[in-house]
C-alpha cells in the first residue's frame, strides 16, 4: 500500500489555472505562486528558502473541503484529523510527526487566530477562501513566540472579490449545510464582499452533533495615498462532543461500543466569537508602511465527562464557563533598496483568559454498553470548583533582510527580540467526598522572558530555462513558545518554562515539462527541549525532549486546464530524546528516550486526481495513507496503518452544478488523536459520510 500511494496521484495543493487552450502549459507553475506567510512580503514559492505549500481556494471548493482536516489533508507531511478535545468542529493538526494541538500557529487574513492561547480551529472560516498557505517549521521572526512546528495561513478573497457562488447540501445522519459568498456592489471607492455559511451535522454516534454558522464581511476604501481595510467575523458554534475510547492494555477496549457516548445529557461545546480588524497600507518615501489591529472576544461553555481508565463505568464531569480576549497589533515598513528588501516592524499580542469550572469527580457510574444517557450536570453534585485567570502579553521588534544579488541567489536573514510576559492566578476548592474535608488552594505565578529568535536561509537557482528550473535551498530557525494553557479541569497553577526548538532544512524545488510538473523534496531535523509533560501527581512540568527528523517528497502535474494530478510521500522519525515517563500500571518511572512519539506514523502518503472542466462531468478522487504508529509512550500499544478515500462526482450545466460526494468511503475507524483530559483515551476517525450538493455559480 505504501509503495502504491507514495507513487500515486494526489491533490497536494495544485493550482490548475493554465492557459486558455486545454492542452497548454500553465501560465504560472506551482513554484511561482506568490506567498506571504514566510516573509510578509509577496514572494514566489521558488525563492523562499523553506518548505511552503499552497492549496488553491478553487480546489477546496471542488473537493467541498469545509474543515481544516480536509483543507490540509493533502499537504505533504501534514495530518489534521477532525475532532479531538476541542470538539467535532475542531481538528488536531500534526507537522513533521508531532501530534500536539497547540504546537502550530493558525493565521487567518494575517491575524493569529487564537495565537495568544491555542489555535481557534472551531471558529476558522473556510468559506470563500482564495488560498491556504502551509509553512513547515516555525516562523520565529514574523510570528515570534506563537509558531513552533508549522503555520497554516488561510487567506480569503480581498474586499470587492469573491468566489461568487452559493450551495446547499444534504448528507448522512440528517446532515445539512449551506454557504454563499458574493462581491457586493461598490459604493464610490468603497469595495466590499461577504461570505456566510452554516451546517448541522450528525454522526454515527447519535448524540454527537456539529452545528455552527459563520459570517465574514470585508471592506476596503482608497483613503489618501493608501488603502483602509476592515474585516468583521462572527462565529457561532453549538457542538455536542463524542466520548473518546479508553485504551486497555495494548489496544482500545472492546467493552464499550464503537460510538457509545458517556457524556452528560447537557453535554455541549458552545462558543460565540466576534472579531473586528482594521488595516491601513500606504506608500512612503522609505517604503510601504502597513498597520493592522485586530480585537476578538469569545465565550465558551464546555460541558462533558470522561470515563475512568479502569473501565469501572465511573465518570468525571466538568462544567466550564470560559471567556477569552485575543487582541493583535502589527506595524511594519517594507523597503526596496535595489537588490535588498528590508522589513522592520513591531507587534503585540495580548490575551486574557478567565475560566470557572465545576467538576464532579466520580459524578456518576454508567453501564459500559452505552445504553443509558447520564443525567445533566445541573442535577449532579459538584465536589471541586476551579478558577483560572491568565494574562499573556507577547511583544516583539523584528527585522528581516532579503538580499537577491542576482537572478540565482536569495539570502534571507531575520532576527526578532521577544518580550513574553504571563501572569496567572489559579484556585481550587475540593469538597467531600472527593476529599475528607473541604480544602482550598490558591496560587499566583508569573514569568517574564526576553530573548531573541532568529532565522537564516538561502536559495540558489542552479538551472532555469523558460518555465523550467531547479532550485536548492537550506535554512535554520531558532524558536521558543511559552507553555500552552489548555483550559482543562485540573488545577495547574504554575507558569512553566517555554519550550524551545531549533530546526534545520535542506531541499530541492523544480519545475519541468514547460512548467506542467512542479516538485519539491526536503530533509529536516527539529530538536525540542523543555517539553511539557505530566508527573505522577498529575501536575505538569518541563521534563522532556524530542527530535523530529525525516524527508518529504511531492510532485504536481497539470495535464490541462481541466485535469491536475500530484503525489506526495513523507517519512518521519519523531522520537523522545529525553523523558522519564511515569507508568501508572507499574507505578514506576521508565526511561522512554528513543521511543517513537504517540500517534506519530513513520509513513504518510496521498493519491488523487482533480478533473474540473468548465461544463459537463467533473470529479475528484483523493486517497491518503497513514502508517503504523503507537498509542503510548512505552511503544507497547501498536496500531496498524489505514487508508482513507474521499471522492466527488458532479455535473455542471450553465450556472448550476450537482454533485455526489463521499468522505472516508472505506469507513475506517482507527484512533487518530489522543485526549489530554481523558486518561489513556482516544478519538476515532469519523465514519463514512455521503452528500448531495447543489451549487449556483454566478459566472
Amino acid at each position: 500500500m505504501v509503495r502504491v500511494l507514495s507513487f500515486g496521484l494526489a491533490l497536494a495543493g495544485v493550482d490548475v489555472a493554465v492557459a486558455a487552450e486545454p492542452g497548454a502549459p500553465p501560465d504560472v507553475s506551482a513554484l511561482q505562486e506568490i506567498t506571504i506567510t514566510a516573509t510578509r512580503i509577496p514572494e514566489p514559492v521558488d525563492r523562499v528558502p523553506a518548505s511552503v505549500s499552497t492549496v488553491a481556494g478553487a480546489e477546496l471548493r471542488a473537493r467541498d473541503a469545509w474543515d481544516m482536516a480536509s483543507a490540509v489533508s493533502l499537504v505533504s507531511g501534514v495530518e489534521a484529523p477532525a475532532g479531538g478535545d476541542a470538539g467535532p468542529s475542531s481538528s488536531v493538526p500534526a507537522f513533521w510527526g508531532l501530534h500536539e494541538f497547540d504546537a502550530f500557529l493558525l493565521v487567518m487574513d494575517q491575524v493569529p487566530w487564537g495565537g495568544a492561547f491555542n489555535p481557534a480551529i472551531t471558529t476558522l472560516n473556510l468559506n470563500d477562501v482564495e488560498r491556504v498557505e502551509v509553512l513547515k517549521g516555525a516562523a520565529p521572526v514574523m510570528y515570534g513566540a506563537t509558531s513552533f512546528v508549522g503555520v497554516v495561513h488561510v487567506l480569503h478573497y480581498p474586499a470587492g472579490e469573491a468566489s461568487d457562488e452559493a450551495s446547499v447540501a444534504l448528507g448522512s445522519y440528517g446532515s445539512a449545510r449551506g454557504a454563499a459568498a458574493f462581491a457586493l456592489p461598490q459604493v464610490g471607492d468603497y469595495r466590499q464582499c461577504f461570505a456566510a455559511d452554516g451546517e448541522n451535522l450528525g454522526f454515527a454516534d447519535g448524540r454527537e452533533k456539529l452545528a455552527d454558522g459563520r459570517l465574514l464581511y470585508r471592506g476596503a476604501l482608497d483613503l489618501g495615498t493608501g488603502e483602509l481595510r476592515v474585516d468583521a467575523n462572527v462565529s457561532i458554534v453549538r457542538d455536542v462532543p463524542p466520548s473518546p475510547v479508553v485504551r486497555q492494555g495494548s489496544a482500545l477496549t472492546t467493552l464499550t461500543p464503537l460510538d457509545a457516548n458517556f457524556n452528560p445529557a447537557d453535554a455541549a461545546l458552545d462558543e460565540d466569537k466576534y472579531q473586528l480588524a482594521l488595516a491601513y497600507t500606504r506608500p512612503t518615501d522609505w517604503g510601504t508602511w502597513e498597520t493592522l489591529a485586530s480585537v476578538s472576544r469569545s465565550h465558551v461553555d464546555d460541558v462533558r465527562a470522561f470515563l475512568h481508565p479502569d473501565l469501572s463505568g465511573a465518570a468525571d464531569t466538568q462544567n466550564q464557563n470560559r471567556s477569552i480576549t485575543d487582541d493583535y497589533l502589527d506595524t511594519h515598513l517594507a523597503s526596496e533598496l535595489g537588490p535588498v528588501s528590508l522589513l522592520v516592524g513591531a507587534d503585540l499580542l495580548y490575551g486574557y483568559g478567565r475560566q470557572v469550572t465545576l467538576n464532579g469527580n466520580s459524578a456518576y457510574t454508567v453501564p459500559l454498553e452505552g445504553s443509558v444517557v447520564p443525567p445533566p450536570t445541573t442535577q449532579l453534585p459538584v465536589n471541586e470548583v476551579g478558577f483560572v485567570a491568565d494574562k499573556r502579553v507577547f511583544a516583539g521588534q523584528y527585522a528581516q533582510l532579503d538580499w537577491k544579488p542576482d537572478a540565482r541567489w536569495d539570502l534571507l536573514l531575520g532576527i526578532r527580540l521577544n518580550e513574553a510576559d504571563e501572569n496567572k492566578l489559579a484556585s481550587d476548592l475540593t469538597l467531600p467526598p472527593f476529599t475528607p474535608t473541604a480544602q482550598y488552594a490558591r496560587q499566583s505565578d508569573s514569568r517574564s522572558i526576553t530573548r531573541p529568535t532568529e532565522t537564516a536561509g538561502v536559495s540558489y537557482r542552479a538551472w532555469s530555462e523558460g518555465k523550467d528550473e531547479l532550485v536548492m535551498y537550506a535554512d535554520f530557525r531558532n524558536a521558543f513558545k511559552p507553555s500552552a494553557l489548555d483550559f482543562g479541569p485540573d488545577y495547574q497553577p504554575a507558569v512553566l518554562l517555554p519550550e524551545t526548538a531549533r530546526s534545520y532544512e535542506a531541499g530541492l524545488k523544480g519545475a519541468a515539462a514547460d512548467g506542467r510538473l512542479a516538485w519539491q523534496a526536503e530533509v529536516f531535523r527539529l530538536d525540542f527541549t523543555n517539553l511539557v509533560v505530566p508527573t505522577d501527581s498529575g501536575f505538569l512540568t518541563n521534563a522532556a525532549g524530542e527530535r523530529l527528523q525525516g524527508f518529504e517528497l511531492e510532485a504536481h502535474y497539470a495535464f490541462s486546464r481541466d485535469l491536475a494530478v500530484a503525489a506526495n510521500y513523507s517519512y518521519h522519525d519523531a522520537h523522545f530524546t529525553q523523558y522519564q515517563f511515569f507508568d501508572p500500571d507499574s507505578g514506576n518511572y521508565v526511561d522512554v528516550a528513543g521511543n517513537q512519539l504517540p500517534l506519530s506514523p513513520r509513513q504518510l502518503a496521498s493519491a488523487g486526481v482533480l478533473y474540473q472542466p468548465a461544463q459537463g462531468v467533473n470529479a475528484t478522487l483523493v486517497a491518503s495513507y497513514v502508517g503504523r504508529r503507537y498509542l503510548d509512550e512505552l511503544n507497547s500499544a501498536p496500531v496498524g496503518g489505514y487508508a482513507r478515500l474521499d471522492a466527488t462526482l458532479g455535473y455542471r450545466c450553465g450556472h448550476y452544478e450537482v454533485d455526489l460526494e463521499g468522505t472516508n468511503l472505506s469507513n475506517q475507524r482507527p484512533p487518530v488523536s489522543a485526549s489530554e483530559f481523558g486518561s489513556e483515551s482516544f478519538y476515532l476517525l469519523n465514519a463514512r459520510m455521503l452528500w448531495l450538493r447543489l451549487t449556483y455559480h454566478q459566472s
